[in-house]
Parts: structure tokens; sequence; C-alpha cells
């Protein structure tokens, strides 16, 4: 028997960073969604939360999931659902694109307070300058490309 732990912390926006999350109450009923339908399909999302036009996942991959179909599984079904349910005022849509970095074992308590911090956290910074912190502080590009 294998056995695998590894870590992914998800970071996905919403189509053009429009705020189609804008209420607490919207994004809890999509983040509960989000993990009744990771459940079913095997994901287990150790936590999740975001902000008005952004999600953050930290997911425990299994042993025969991989980074891209997690995501897609995460993010298409969840559009279709919020769409199906009209819960947005327009169309929602996620971006194509994501963020995904893996998570040692020793800063998962971390990441996870930073996921529950989110709406403290974007107060004081924006979707757009905490993608910037992110690609550069993981080596996806210099702070100077920016």
């Amino acid at each position: 028997m294998s056995f695998v732990k590894v870590y992914i912390h998800y970071v996905w926006g919403t189509k053009n960073r429009e705020p189609l999350l804008a209420s607490k109450e919207l994004r809890q009923l999509v983040w509960q969604h989000m993990r009744e339908n990771a459940r079913e399909k095997g994901i287990y999302i150790d936590y999740i939360n975001g902000h008005k036009d952004h999600c953050h996942c930290l997911v425990s991959l299994g042993l025969d999931q991989s980074i891209q179909k997690v995501a897609q599984l995460l993010k298409g079904e969840s559009s279709y659902w919020i769409n199906q349910q009209k819960l947005t005022p327009s169309k929602f849509e996620w971006q194509q694109e994501y963020f995904a970095v893996s998570v040692s074992e020793s800063m998962v308590a971390k990441v996870r307070e930073y996921i529950r911090r989110q709406d403290e956290h974007h107060a004081t910074k924006s979707f757009e300058e905490e993608t910037t912190e992110f690609m550069a502080k993981y080596g996806f590009v210099r702070k100077d490309d920016f």
C-alpha cells in the first residue's frame, strides 16, 4: 500500500477579477458547496476561503490526483453550480489560470491561518497585490518584472 501526503495551496480568481462573490454569506455558501462536491469526488479540501474576487484552497492530494485535474474539477463544477443557482447578478466564471504551490507539513497550520484571514488581509491589500507577492515569493517571476 502506498501512503501519500502532498498539500497544495491553490489560488484562483473570478474572470476579469470581477467582485461577484460580494457578500460573506455568498462566499460561505460557495465554499460549503465546493467542500461537499470535492468530498463526492474524493478530493480532500483541508481549508477553503477567499474574498469577493478569488478563492484560496488548501488540498491534500490523493494518490491518483494531479494538480491540474483537481483545479479543473473544483473550478468547473463550482462555476456551473453558481450559475445554476443564479447566485450572482451576471454569468459567473473563474479565470482559466490558477496558482498552485506545495506546502510542507510544517507550514500547513500557517497556510490555514492565512487562508482563514482573507477578509482581514484584503482590507489592506488587493488580489492583484497578493498575486504579485506570491509570484515573486515562489520564484515564478522576479519582483522587478512587475
